[in-house]
C-alpha cells in the first residue's frame, strides 16, 4: 500500500452490536467530489487505465488462492458468524474477482463504481457511498426493527427484525454488506459523498482507512 491514509471517523454502534460483535467497526469519511465527470458517467482516462491494469494483474491463480489470504478469510469468518454463507452470498472481494474470471476483465460501471472497485481490489476492503445530502447525522451500525423500511422512500422495502444495518439518526440506509436504500445512493451530479467501510476481526484498521483514502483521492482529483 502507498500514500498516507486519510483520517476516518468511527461510526457509532448500538449496545447490542457492541456486546455481541465487539470487533465490528464502521469507518466513515466525507468527500467533496471535484471530478467534472458525472459520478455515473464513463470513467476518465486515468481511472479506466487503472482498472485495465488490475484486470491484467488479477488472474485465475489469485481467484483460486484468495480464500487463504488474511483479509478475504477474515470477512468469510465474519459472514459465517452472522449467519451468512460466504459461498452463497459472496464477500465483496470474492464477488469482484469471480466476475473478472467470468467476463475476462473487470467491467466498468461508471466513475464512482470504478473508483469503489479499484479500492476494493487494492485492499480487499469494500467501500460504499451515500449521497451526503440524504444522510441525517452520524452513521453507525444497529439491528433493524421488524417491518422497518430500508431508507426513507415511500416504496422502501421492509426489513425483518434483527438484520445488521448501517443507519443514521432517522433511518436504516444500507444492509450491512448489502444493498443501499433507494433514494440514498449518489446520483450523476452528487457533489458530496459519505463513504463507509466495514472492519471486522482480522482486518487491520489501516486497510480500511487505505480503501477510504483511495476513493477520496480519486474523487477529489482535479
Amino acid at each position: 500500500m502507498s500514500g498516507e491514509p486519510a483520517e476516518a471517523a468511527l461510526g457509532w454502534r448500538a449496545p447490542e452490536v457492541q456486546s455481541e460483535l465487539p470487533e465490528l467497526q464502521l469507518l466513515v469519511s466525507e468527500v467533496e467530489v471535484a471530478r467534472v465527470t458525472p459520478l455515473t458517467g464513463d470513467s476518465p482516462a486515468d481511472i479506466g487505465l487503472r482498472l485495465r491494469e488490475l484486470s491484467s494483474r488479477v488472474r485465475g491463480a489469485r481467484a483460486i488462492g484468495m480464500r487463504g489470504e488474511a483479509i478475504p478469510s477474515a470477512y468469510r469468518v465474519f459472514y459465517r458468524h452472522i449467519g451468512l454463507d460466504p459461498d452463497v452470498e459472496r464477500t465483496p472481494i470474492e464477488a469482484a474477482v469471480l466476475e473478472r474470471m467470468v467476463r475476462g476483465a473487470f467491467p466498468t460501471g461508471g466513475l464512482l463504481a470504478d473508483v469503489l472497485l479499484i479500492a476494493l481490489l487494492d485492499t480487499s476492503v469494500a467501500v460504499w457511498a451515500l449521497d451526503s445530502e440524504t444522510v441525517d447525522g452520524p452513521l453507525g451500525i444497529r439491528t433493524s426493527n421488524d417491518g422497518e423500511p430500508l431508507g426513507s422512500a415511500v416504496d422502501a422495502i421492509a426489513l425483518p427484525a434483527g438484520r445488521l444495518v448501517v443507519a443514521d439518526s432517522s433511518a436504516a440506509l444500507a444492509v450491512l454488506f448489502g444493498e443501499l436504500a433507494a433514494g440514498h445512493a449518489p446520483g450523476p451530479r452528487t457533489r458530496r459523498l459519505t463513504l463507509f467501510a466495514v472492519q471486522v476481526a482480522g482486518v487491520p484498521r489501516l486497510y480500511a482507512e487505505e480503501a477510504l483514502w483511495s476513493c477520496a483521492t480519486a474523487l477529489e482529483y482535479r
